[in-house]
């Protein structure tokens, strides 16, 4: 059940947006998984992107129809913007903004850029976020398998009633629907707490603090004279096998699931591990993620060009544990299927491979 300060959106239908104009723009990893599920649950969608790119001809490929962002804007009851975080002002101010008319709703699959003031959506457009709480290639394995993952959906604003239809809340609800995720559950939240506490979440643990933890380990034990091969597979590979019982089985069944030895470990090593100086720097992070800091300093790299971001990414691709993850998931030749196999293109594969599946 949830907490106290947790509402859940019940009974969540695709029935408000059957017979609307969606138009989804960007078509990467969450955009296509967000196309292709609710195209799965009846909605109509179009795609919006820059001409000849080629997230737009993944979508024509995939049997959608596409157009250039400002062409399919006008008219459409839901605009989702489906990019990159750091893109958004800069679409939003040249590609949506000036065809946008009230009455229309605006979604966002991370709150990030309207919370801090990236992107300001005027009065009379509705402004909605549905966040699924995982990958695309997650939300799109999960529909077809008939399950879904919880999704957070918050109302910065209501679009202007006049024009008729539903609310932006009830299109926040269907789209939400289409995806899959009322299958698990749709969280109320808004804007700002799932910004922040998205933000915190890949920074402190999910992307920032288990890869920091999970290099130094292996550098530690490369340094200490024990195989790569050996200290790849001990503290980077096995973080799957552990992160899938937490996954299903929750803190104690995941500690129910190892053995003695791991979990004593665990209690003995954990107080050392994550100390005062460690919640200190989180606080320190949580800090610069409310105040806008790191939204800010994010958006100053990419509009120089990335210098930043550019050079870290060229480090981190260089570390020696490269070498050894390539030489461990070589051992395992099925995982490249999986992951070149990328999400799953409809529930009817080979109608779709046939072109059968194509919107007018």
């Amino acid at each position: 059940m949830p907490d106290a300060q947790t509402s859940i959106e019940q009974a969540c239908t695709t029935e408000s947006l059957l017979g609307r104009s969606v138009v989804l723009v960007g078509y990467g990893n969450q955009g296509r998984a967000h196309a292709l599920n609710l195209r799965d649950s009846g909605v109509v969608v179009k795609i919006a992107g820059r001409t000849a790119s080629t997230a737009r001809a993944r979508a024509e490929s995939d049997g959608f129809q596409t157009k250039d962002t400002a062409q399919a804007v006008p008219g459409a009851d839901l605009v989702i913007v489906a990019l990159p975080d750091e893109v958004h002002a800069e679409v939003w101010e040249s590609a949506i903004e000036p065809h946008v008319k009230r009455g229309q709703t605006i979604g966002f699959i991370h709150g990030s850029s309207v919370h801090f003031g990236l992107v300001r959506i005027p009065d009379g457009i509705g402004a909605i976020l549905v966040a699924p709480k995982g990958p695309g290639s997650t939300l799109r394995e999960r529909f077809i398998q008939g399950q879904g993952i919880p999704a957070l959906l918050a109302v910065a604003q209501e679009r202007d009633p006049g024009t008729g239809g539903p609310t932006s809340h009830e299109l926040a609800r269907s789209w939400a629907a289409g995806l899959g995720c009322a299958r698990a559950a749709v969280v109320r939240t808004t804007f700002g707490d799932e910004a922040e506490t998205d933000l915190f979440g890949e920074q402190a643990v999910l992307c920032g603090g288990m890869m920091g933890l999970a290099q130094a380990a292996y550098e530690t034990l490369v340094e200490a004279g024990y195989p790569p091969l050996l200290a790849y597979m001990e503290c980077v590979h096995e973080i799957k096998q552990v992160a899938d019982l937490l996954y299903a089985r929750g803190p104690a069944g995941m500690r129910a699931a190892i053995s003695n030895t791991a979990e004593f470990g665990a209690y003995s090593a954990a107080p050392r591990m994550v100390d005062d100086a460690t919640k200190t720097a989180m606080r320190t992070l949580l800090k610069e993620i409310k105040d806008g800091t790191f939204t800010r300093t994010m958006q100053a790299d990419h509009d120089a060009g990335a210098p930043w971001f550019r050079a870290q990414r060229a480090i981190a691709k260089a570390h020696p544990m490269e070498q050894s993850s390539a030489d461990v998931r070589a051992l395992m030749p099925w995982l490249a299927a999986e992951a070149t196999g990328g999400t799953t293109p409809s529930v009817d594969t080979r109608a779709n491979e046939q072109g059968k599946h194509t919107q007018q």
